[in-house]
């Protein structure tokens, strides 16, 4: 599949809130265009082109930045939550939907920086090899510094979110049972589209032939063993 397509069906099945947050790859291939394919001379048309790949690159980080500190806070919440219905021995299941949901929505955000790195690095190659300029390696560069690329505190926070699951869900048979009992049509979709972005992940940070200097490294999600055994024995796609 081309990563156009994929980024569009990425796009529809993340949370409707999100949508409007993904790199504007479309715009940025149009403006690519515009651009004479001879080697660089001051082609007027490359400034704009310029301009919304770093009005992008703003936008991207404000996203991933407001998600996280989000993030932190729910944690923090969740975990007060889980210790004031231990010591009154309250009722857990909603905690549990809740930390699956937000378990859901992390994986979510890994997915969306693995998916928008990608799409910068192949504009830009694409800008490259049309202008015979060399923008994507210095580009590339500033991009691995940014906060949307940088998502070790995401990492940490779905780490102590899969401990929080395995202390309360000691069994997995009983995980996968909060989850398709879960409730609302919102939970099941922030579920199936964590098992979809985890498949997107995987496929985009996979070892190939194609391997290269700018591809995101091969990861092995510990979070999908959890997310597979929560998974339906039907799934619904995705609409």
């Amino acid at each position: 599949m081309k990563f156009g397509k994929r980024l569009n069906q990425q796009i529809e099945e993340t949370l409707p809130e999100w949508r409007d947050k993904f790199l504007s790859y479309k715009h940025l291939k149009k403006l690519l265009r515009l651009i004479s394919a001879a080697p660089p001379s001051g082609d007027p048309a490359e400034a704009p082109f310029i301009r919304l790949l770093d009005a992008e690159i703003h936008k991207l980080n404000s996203f991933f930045v407001e998600q996280e500190e989000d993030f932190v806070i729910r944690q923090k919440e969740l975990q007060e939550r889980i210790q004031e219905a231990m010591e009154t021995q309250g009722d857990m299941s909603n905690i549990r939907k809740d930390i699956v949901n937000f378990h859901g929505e992390m994986v979510l955000l890994e997915n969306y920086s693995n998916v928008n790195y990608t799409g910068l690095a192949k504009i830009l190659k694409k800008y490259d090899k049309r202008t015979g300029a060399l923008l994507r390696l210095p580009f590339i560069e500033k991009v691995l510094k940014q906060p949307f690329f940088t998502t070790e505190l995401v990492s940490k926070l779905v780490k102590d979110c899969e401990s929080m699951m395995e202390a309360l869900f000691p069994e997995r048979e009983e995980m996968a049972r909060v989850e398709r009992n879960a409730a609302g049509a919102a939970e099941q979709r922030i579920f199936r589209n964590a098992i979809a972005a985890l498949a997107t992940m995987k496929e985009l940070r996979k070892g190939s032939s194609t391997y290269g200097r700018f591809s995101l490294p091969p990861i092995e999600s510990p979070e999908a063993d959890i997310l597979q055994t929560l998974q339906p024995p039907s799934p619904i796609s995705i609409q």
